[in-house]
């Protein structure tokens, strides 16, 4: 049973987005835990599903997905990359991106560590002063205060 919590402790989810503070969440993730060996982490990047009015046709939300996807994959390979360079097995990094809708992506995020039964999530700050990260919250936030059962890492 210790085992088994082990190697949950050492599942690391990275929760992703375009942002520059994405891209140091990362980078810290490679510089601290890069070459310990023992590691597994996958990079996160939900894709938030339109809402159905948002296209003026079918064809367009599919153009679109295929264009944004394009997009999400070489970022990912990006963040992949930067983890093995930091010393991660290839083997021991994955990409995932999901489409779904999401009322809140912090809600999205948690059910996609739950799924993936990871230790830890790893997010970026977002760039929100403090006060308005007090009027309006944020992912990392949120995130933080409804995490149940895992570790969280706020990366500025």
């Amino acid at each position: 049973m210790a085992e088994e919590k082990m190697a949950l402790d050492k599942n690391i989810l990275i929760a992703v987005d375009e942002s520059e503070n994405a891209r140091r969440a990362v980078l810290y993730v490679a510089q601290l835990l890069g070459g310990i060996g023992g590691f597994k982490a996958t990079i996160l990047h939900v894709i938030p599903k339109q809402e159905e009015d948002f296209f003026a046709t079918p064809a367009d939300e599919d153009t679109w997905l295929s264009q944004y996807k394009q997009k999400i994959d070489a970022m990912l390979e990006n963040y992949r990359q930067i983890l093995v360079r930091g010393g991660f097995d290839p083997h021991d990094v994955s990409v995932r991106s999901t489409l779904r809708y999401c009322p809140s992506m912090a809600e999205c995020i948690l059910e996609e560590r739950d799924q993936l039964e990871y230790g830890t999530i790893v997010v970026g700050r977002q760039g929100l002063s403090r006060r308005e990260e007090f009027l309006f919250g944020s992912v990392s936030s949120k995130i933080v205060h409804s995490a149940r059962s895992c570790t969280v890492w706020v990366v500025q």
